[in-house]
């Protein structure tokens, strides 16, 4: 596998313990792993959001485990991307607007050539112009 882009969703269902991190390590193996500037805003809300004190120190390992990869930025390509996805979402009977955040961190897959691994990969059906990895989950 070449170099990934891992989805906002992915690191919080290995905060949450969803996700098998041991697999997941084994399916990503030592190549490059980029994380979205877009991750990294949701990542931060996320672990300000909670009440609960330990949910939020939890989220904030997260956090702290994701600004350890390289962030990636959005450019004025990445929005030629960005249009590129949203309208092939768009022409595939689906709206692009409840998932613009997804379609961002795809955007940059796409931009970059870079493979997306995902928890959610039926988000991204009708988006043949970029690879998209499914995250293992935990079997509960």
């Amino acid at each position: 596998m070449g170099a990934v882009i891992v989805d906002t969703c992915v690191w919080i269902d290995v905060a949450s313990g969803a996700v098998d991190l041991d697999a997941l390590l084994e399916q990503v193996g030592s190549e490059f792993v980029f994380v979205s500037a877009i991750s990294m805003g949701e990542l931060e809300f996320g672990a300000h959001a909670p009440d609960d004190a330990v949910e939020r120190a939890q989220r904030m390992i997260a956090l702290r485990h994701a600004e350890q990869m390289p962030i990636l930025e959005i450019t004025r390509r990445t929005a030629q991307s960005f249009g590129l996805l949203a309208t092939m979402l768009k022409q595939a009977g689906r709206s692009p607007r409840p998932r613009y955040n997804d379609l961002w961190i795809a955007s940059q897959a796409h931009e970059h050539g870079y493979a997306l691994l995902t928890s959610n990969p039926d988000d991204f059906r009708a988006l043949e112009v970029i690879q998209i990895i499914a995250a293992p989950k935990n079997a509960h």
